[in-house]
Protein backbone atom coordinates (compact mmCIF):
# COMPACT_ATOMS: atom_id res chain seq x y z
CA UNK A 1 0.00 0.00 0.00
CA UNK A 2 2.86 2.39 0.77
CA UNK A 3 4.40 1.82 -2.69
CA UNK A 4 1.03 2.43 -4.32
CA UNK A 5 0.61 5.70 -2.38
CA UNK A 6 4.05 6.85 -3.51
CA UNK A 7 3.14 6.11 -7.18
CA UNK A 8 -0.09 8.08 -6.87
CA UNK A 9 1.75 11.07 -5.34
CA UNK A 10 4.56 11.02 -7.96
CA UNK A 11 4.49 13.73 -10.62
CA UNK A 12 4.00 12.46 -14.16
CA UNK A 13 6.22 14.44 -16.53
CA UNK A 14 5.75 12.16 -19.53
CA UNK A 15 2.98 14.23 -21.29
CA UNK A 16 5.06 17.38 -20.97
CA UNK A 17 8.05 15.52 -22.36
CA UNK A 18 6.03 14.35 -25.39
CA UNK A 19 4.56 17.83 -26.02
CA UNK A 20 7.97 19.49 -25.83
CA UNK A 21 9.49 16.94 -28.21
CA UNK A 22 6.60 17.29 -30.71
CA UNK A 23 6.82 21.12 -30.65
CA UNK A 24 10.58 20.98 -31.19
CA UNK A 25 10.29 18.58 -34.16
CA UNK A 26 7.52 20.64 -35.82
CA UNK A 27 9.53 23.87 -35.38
CA UNK A 28 12.64 22.34 -36.94
CA UNK A 29 10.64 20.93 -39.89
CA UNK A 30 8.97 24.33 -40.49
CA UNK A 31 12.27 26.23 -40.48
CA UNK A 32 13.93 23.71 -42.80
CA UNK A 33 10.96 23.90 -45.20
CA UNK A 34 11.13 27.73 -45.31
CA UNK A 35 14.88 27.59 -45.91
CA UNK A 36 14.57 25.06 -48.79
CA UNK A 37 11.74 26.99 -50.51
CA UNK A 38 13.60 30.35 -50.28
CA UNK A 39 16.83 28.81 -51.59
CA UNK A 40 14.97 27.12 -54.49
CA UNK A 41 13.27 30.32 -55.73
CA UNK A 42 16.41 32.43 -55.34
CA UNK A 43 18.52 29.90 -57.27
CA UNK A 44 15.90 29.73 -60.06
CA UNK A 45 15.74 33.53 -60.40
CA UNK A 46 19.53 34.00 -60.38
CA UNK A 47 20.00 31.17 -62.90
CA UNK A 48 17.45 32.77 -65.27
CA UNK A 49 19.11 36.19 -65.03
CA UNK A 50 22.56 34.68 -65.69
CA UNK A 51 21.25 32.83 -68.76
CA UNK A 52 19.64 35.97 -70.21
CA UNK A 53 22.82 37.96 -69.51
CA UNK A 54 24.99 35.43 -71.33
CA UNK A 55 22.61 35.40 -74.31
CA UNK A 56 22.57 39.21 -74.56
CA UNK A 57 26.37 39.41 -74.32
CA UNK A 58 26.62 36.91 -77.18
CA UNK A 59 24.19 38.98 -79.30
CA UNK A 60 26.13 42.18 -78.57
CA UNK A 61 29.39 40.49 -79.58
CA UNK A 62 27.78 39.30 -82.83
CA UNK A 63 26.41 42.77 -83.61
CA UNK A 64 29.80 44.34 -82.87
CA UNK A 65 31.36 41.96 -85.38
CA UNK A 66 28.74 42.87 -88.00
CA UNK A 67 29.28 46.58 -87.30
CA UNK A 68 33.02 46.18 -87.77
CA UNK A 69 32.43 44.44 -91.12
CA UNK A 70 30.04 47.18 -92.25
CA UNK A 71 32.48 49.89 -91.25
CA UNK A 72 35.23 48.15 -93.20
CA UNK A 73 32.94 47.85 -96.24
CA UNK A 74 32.00 51.52 -95.91
CA UNK A 75 35.66 52.56 -95.97
CA UNK A 76 36.27 50.40 -99.04
CA UNK A 77 33.29 51.96 -100.82
CA UNK A 78 34.42 55.46 -99.91
CA UNK A 79 37.84 54.68 -101.39
CA UNK A 80 36.18 53.35 -104.55
CA UNK A 81 33.98 56.47 -104.81
CA UNK A 82 37.03 58.70 -104.45
CA UNK A 83 38.80 56.70 -107.15
CA UNK A 84 35.79 56.96 -109.47
CA UNK A 85 35.54 60.68 -108.83
CA UNK A 86 39.20 61.09 -109.67
CA UNK A 87 38.66 59.10 -112.87
CA UNK A 88 35.62 61.21 -113.72
CA UNK A 89 37.55 64.38 -113.14
CA UNK A 90 40.34 63.13 -115.41
CA UNK A 91 37.79 62.14 -118.07
CA UNK A 92 36.19 65.55 -117.96
CA UNK A 93 39.61 67.19 -118.32
CA UNK A 94 40.33 64.92 -121.25
CA UNK A 95 36.96 65.83 -122.75
CA UNK A 96 37.65 69.54 -122.45
CA UNK A 97 41.05 69.07 -124.02
CA UNK A 98 39.59 67.11 -126.91
CA UNK A 99 36.87 69.69 -127.48
CA UNK A 100 39.50 72.35 -127.65
CA UNK A 101 41.45 70.30 -130.19
CA UNK A 102 38.33 69.77 -132.33
CA UNK A 103 37.51 73.39 -132.28
CA UNK A 104 41.07 74.13 -133.38
CA UNK A 105 41.39 71.46 -136.10
CA UNK A 106 37.82 70.31 -136.88
CA UNK A 107 39.20 66.81 -137.79
CA UNK A 108 37.22 63.56 -137.89
CA UNK A 109 39.64 61.71 -135.58
CA UNK A 110 39.09 64.30 -132.90
CA UNK A 111 35.35 63.80 -133.09
CA UNK A 112 35.84 60.06 -132.58
CA UNK A 113 37.96 60.73 -129.54
CA UNK A 114 35.27 63.02 -128.18
CA UNK A 115 32.60 60.37 -128.66
CA UNK A 116 34.73 57.74 -126.93
CA UNK A 117 35.42 60.11 -124.09
CA UNK A 118 31.75 60.89 -123.67
CA UNK A 119 30.95 57.16 -123.58
CA UNK A 120 33.64 56.68 -120.96
CA UNK A 121 32.29 59.59 -118.94
CA UNK A 122 28.79 58.09 -119.06
CA UNK A 123 30.06 54.74 -117.87
CA UNK A 124 31.98 56.34 -115.00
CA UNK A 125 28.94 58.41 -114.04
CA UNK A 126 26.74 55.30 -113.92
CA UNK A 127 29.34 53.49 -111.78
CA UNK A 128 29.52 56.48 -109.45
CA UNK A 129 25.73 56.57 -109.03
CA UNK A 130 25.69 52.84 -108.32
CA UNK A 131 28.42 53.19 -105.68
CA UNK A 132 26.50 56.07 -104.08
CA UNK A 133 23.37 53.92 -103.84
CA UNK A 134 25.38 51.07 -102.30
CA UNK A 135 26.97 53.48 -99.81
CA UNK A 136 23.56 54.85 -98.82
CA UNK A 137 22.21 51.35 -98.14
CA UNK A 138 25.31 50.49 -96.10
CA UNK A 139 24.90 53.66 -94.02
CA UNK A 140 21.24 52.74 -93.39
CA UNK A 141 22.26 49.24 -92.23
CA UNK A 142 24.94 50.72 -89.95
CA UNK A 143 22.36 53.07 -88.42
CA UNK A 144 19.96 50.16 -87.84
CA UNK A 145 22.72 48.15 -86.19
CA UNK A 146 23.56 51.09 -83.93
CA UNK A 147 19.90 51.32 -82.86
CA UNK A 148 19.80 47.57 -82.11
CA UNK A 149 23.01 47.78 -80.08
CA UNK A 150 21.59 50.70 -78.09
CA UNK A 151 18.41 48.70 -77.36
CA UNK A 152 20.43 45.65 -76.29
CA UNK A 153 22.60 47.78 -74.02
CA UNK A 154 19.45 49.20 -72.43
CA UNK A 155 18.13 45.65 -71.83
CA UNK A 156 21.52 44.64 -70.45
CA UNK A 157 21.41 47.55 -68.00
CA UNK A 158 17.91 46.57 -66.86
CA UNK A 159 19.06 42.96 -66.34
CA UNK A 160 22.08 44.11 -64.35
CA UNK A 161 19.81 46.18 -62.10
CA UNK A 162 17.46 43.23 -61.64
CA UNK A 163 20.43 41.00 -60.83
CA UNK A 164 21.66 43.49 -58.22
CA UNK A 165 18.18 43.53 -56.63
CA UNK A 166 18.10 39.72 -56.61
CA UNK A 167 21.57 39.53 -55.04
CA UNK A 168 20.51 42.01 -52.37
CA UNK A 169 17.40 39.92 -51.62
CA UNK A 170 19.61 36.83 -51.41
CA UNK A 171 21.96 38.57 -48.95
CA UNK A 172 19.00 39.70 -46.85
CA UNK A 173 17.56 36.18 -46.90
CA UNK A 174 20.89 34.69 -45.84
CA UNK A 175 21.08 37.18 -42.97
CA UNK A 176 17.52 36.31 -41.85
CA UNK A 177 18.28 32.59 -42.10
CA UNK A 178 21.44 33.03 -40.02
CA UNK A 179 19.44 34.95 -37.41
CA UNK A 180 16.76 32.23 -37.36
CA UNK A 181 19.48 29.58 -37.04
CA UNK A 182 20.97 31.39 -34.05
CA UNK A 183 17.56 31.68 -32.40
CA UNK A 184 16.89 28.01 -33.17
CA UNK A 185 20.18 27.00 -31.53
CA UNK A 186 19.24 28.92 -28.39
CA UNK A 187 15.79 27.30 -28.37
CA UNK A 188 17.31 23.86 -28.94
CA UNK A 189 19.70 24.35 -26.02
CA UNK A 190 16.78 25.27 -23.76
CA UNK A 191 14.73 22.31 -24.99
CA UNK A 192 17.62 19.91 -24.44
CA UNK A 193 17.89 21.02 -20.84
CA UNK A 194 14.14 20.55 -20.32
CA UNK A 195 14.11 17.15 -22.05
CA UNK A 196 17.08 15.97 -19.96
CA UNK A 197 15.21 16.89 -16.79
CA UNK A 198 12.04 15.07 -17.95
CA UNK A 199 14.03 11.98 -18.91
CA UNK A 200 15.74 11.87 -15.51
CA UNK A 201 12.39 12.14 -13.72
CA UNK A 202 10.88 9.39 -15.88
CA UNK A 203 13.80 7.04 -15.28
CA UNK A 204 13.58 7.76 -11.58
CA UNK A 205 9.94 6.72 -11.62
CA UNK A 206 10.76 3.42 -13.34
CA UNK A 207 13.61 2.84 -10.90
CA UNK A 208 11.14 3.31 -8.03
CA UNK A 209 8.76 0.77 -9.59
CA UNK A 210 11.43 -1.85 -10.32
CA UNK A 211 13.37 -1.38 -7.11
CA UNK A 212 17.00 -0.46 -6.50
CA UNK A 213 18.59 -3.78 -7.50
CA UNK A 214 22.21 -4.23 -8.60
CA UNK A 215 21.18 -6.50 -11.50
CA UNK A 216 18.97 -3.76 -13.03
CA UNK A 217 20.83 -0.72 -14.40
CA UNK A 218 20.02 2.40 -16.41
CA UNK A 219 22.45 2.78 -19.33
CA UNK A 220 21.72 5.89 -21.39
CA UNK A 221 18.10 5.62 -22.55
CA UNK A 222 17.79 1.88 -21.76
CA UNK A 223 17.02 -0.32 -18.77
CA UNK A 224 19.46 -3.25 -18.63
CA UNK A 225 18.42 -6.47 -16.85
CA UNK A 226 20.80 -9.33 -16.26
CA UNK A 227 19.45 -12.49 -17.91
CA UNK A 228 19.42 -14.26 -14.54
CA UNK A 229 16.59 -11.93 -13.45
CA UNK A 230 14.24 -13.69 -15.91
CA UNK A 231 15.82 -16.98 -17.08
CA UNK A 232 17.84 -19.94 -15.92
CA UNK A 233 21.14 -20.65 -17.68
CA UNK A 234 20.69 -21.69 -21.31
CA UNK A 235 16.88 -21.45 -21.10
CA UNK A 236 14.26 -19.16 -22.67
CA UNK A 237 11.40 -20.00 -20.27
CA UNK A 238 10.58 -17.21 -17.80
CA UNK A 239 11.25 -17.98 -14.17
CA UNK A 240 8.78 -17.21 -11.39
CA UNK A 241 10.90 -14.27 -10.17
CA UNK A 242 11.19 -13.01 -13.75
CA UNK A 243 7.42 -13.01 -14.17
CA UNK A 244 7.06 -11.02 -10.96
CA UNK A 245 9.42 -8.35 -12.27
CA UNK A 246 7.58 -8.25 -15.60
CA UNK A 247 4.28 -7.81 -13.75
CA UNK A 248 5.64 -4.58 -12.30
CA UNK A 249 6.85 -3.45 -15.70
CA UNK A 250 3.51 -4.33 -17.32
CA UNK A 251 1.64 -2.25 -14.74
CA UNK A 252 3.85 0.77 -15.48
CA UNK A 253 3.41 0.27 -19.22
CA UNK A 254 -0.37 0.15 -18.93
CA UNK A 255 -0.32 3.43 -16.99
CA UNK A 256 1.97 4.88 -19.63
CA UNK A 257 -0.29 3.73 -22.47
CA UNK A 258 -3.24 5.55 -20.88
CA UNK A 259 -1.26 8.79 -20.54
CA UNK A 260 0.42 8.99 -23.95
CA UNK A 261 -1.81 10.39 -26.75
CA UNK A 262 -2.85 7.68 -29.26
CA UNK A 263 -1.20 9.50 -32.18
CA UNK A 264 2.25 8.92 -30.63
CA UNK A 265 3.54 5.66 -32.16
CA UNK A 266 5.65 4.46 -29.23
CA UNK A 267 6.93 0.93 -28.70
CA UNK A 268 8.83 -0.98 -26.03
CA UNK A 269 11.80 -2.72 -27.69
CA UNK A 270 13.14 -5.82 -25.94
CA UNK A 271 16.70 -6.73 -27.01
CA UNK A 272 18.22 -10.09 -26.06
CA UNK A 273 22.02 -10.52 -25.64
CA UNK A 274 24.25 -13.47 -24.68
CA UNK A 275 27.90 -13.96 -23.75
CA UNK A 276 30.46 -15.18 -26.25
CA UNK A 277 30.53 -18.79 -25.12
CA UNK A 278 28.86 -20.98 -27.76
CA UNK A 279 25.69 -22.97 -27.21
CA UNK A 280 24.57 -25.85 -29.42
CA UNK A 281 21.58 -28.07 -28.66
CA UNK A 282 18.46 -29.16 -30.57
CA UNK A 283 16.46 -26.25 -29.13
CA UNK A 284 19.02 -23.44 -29.68
CA UNK A 285 21.62 -24.07 -32.40
CA UNK A 286 23.48 -20.82 -31.54
CA UNK A 287 23.48 -17.81 -29.22
CA UNK A 288 21.50 -15.76 -31.73
CA UNK A 289 18.57 -18.17 -31.49
CA UNK A 290 18.77 -18.12 -27.67
CA UNK A 291 18.80 -14.31 -27.44
CA UNK A 292 15.87 -13.99 -29.86
CA UNK A 293 13.85 -16.65 -28.00
CA UNK A 294 14.36 -14.87 -24.68
CA UNK A 295 13.23 -11.52 -26.13
CA UNK A 296 10.16 -13.17 -27.64
CA UNK A 297 9.31 -14.83 -24.29
CA UNK A 298 9.33 -11.44 -22.56
CA UNK A 299 7.16 -9.87 -25.28
CA UNK A 300 4.65 -12.72 -25.23
CA UNK A 301 4.33 -12.56 -21.44
CA UNK A 302 3.71 -8.80 -21.55
CA UNK A 303 0.97 -9.43 -24.13
CA UNK A 304 -0.76 -11.73 -21.64
CA UNK A 305 -0.78 -8.81 -19.18
CA UNK A 306 -2.74 -6.58 -21.55
CA UNK A 307 0.07 -4.82 -23.42
CA UNK A 308 -0.92 -4.32 -27.08
CA UNK A 309 1.29 -6.28 -29.50
CA UNK A 310 1.49 -3.09 -31.61
CA UNK A 311 3.48 -1.58 -28.72
CA UNK A 312 6.05 -4.41 -28.47
CA UNK A 313 9.17 -5.30 -30.49
CA UNK A 314 11.51 -8.27 -29.90
CA UNK A 315 15.08 -8.49 -31.24
CA UNK A 316 18.00 -10.88 -30.70
CA UNK A 317 21.67 -9.86 -31.00
CA UNK A 318 23.46 -12.99 -29.79
CA UNK A 319 26.99 -12.34 -28.57
CA UNK A 320 27.77 -9.66 -31.16
CA UNK A 321 27.19 -6.52 -29.03
CA UNK A 322 29.01 -7.16 -25.74
CA UNK A 323 29.24 -4.56 -22.98
CA UNK A 324 32.54 -6.04 -21.74
CA UNK A 325 35.00 -7.65 -24.22
CA UNK A 326 36.99 -9.45 -21.50
CA UNK A 327 36.95 -13.25 -21.18
CA UNK A 328 36.12 -13.41 -17.47
CA UNK A 329 33.12 -14.69 -15.54
CA UNK A 330 32.21 -11.13 -14.56
CA UNK A 331 32.33 -10.01 -18.21
CA UNK A 332 30.23 -12.99 -19.27
CA UNK A 333 27.65 -12.14 -16.58
CA UNK A 334 27.40 -8.50 -17.71
CA UNK A 335 27.01 -9.46 -21.37
CA UNK A 336 24.13 -11.88 -20.63
CA UNK A 337 21.35 -9.31 -20.50
CA UNK A 338 17.99 -8.03 -21.73
CA UNK A 339 17.65 -4.36 -22.64
CA UNK A 340 14.31 -2.51 -22.60
CA UNK A 341 14.00 0.76 -24.47
CA UNK A 342 11.02 3.06 -25.08
CA UNK A 343 11.23 4.43 -28.61
CA UNK A 344 9.13 5.39 -31.63
CA UNK A 345 7.95 2.85 -34.13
Amino acid sequence: MAARSRRERSVDYWPGFVDALSTLVLGIIFLLTVFVVVQFFLSQEVAGKDTALVRLNAQIAQLNDLLSLEKTGKLDMEDEIARLRAGLSGAESERDRLKASVEGTGGTSAQKLIAESQNRIGTLTNSLDSEKNISARALAQVELLNQQIAALRSQLGALEQALEVTEKKDRDSQARIADLGQKLNVALAQRVQELSRYRSDFFGRLREILGNRPDIRVVGDRFVFQSEVFFDSGQAVLSTDGKAELDKLASALLDLDRQIPPEIAWVLRVDGHTDVRPIANPQFPNNWALSAARAISVVQYLMTKGISPQRLVAAGFGEFQPLDPDRTEEAYRRNRRLELKLTER
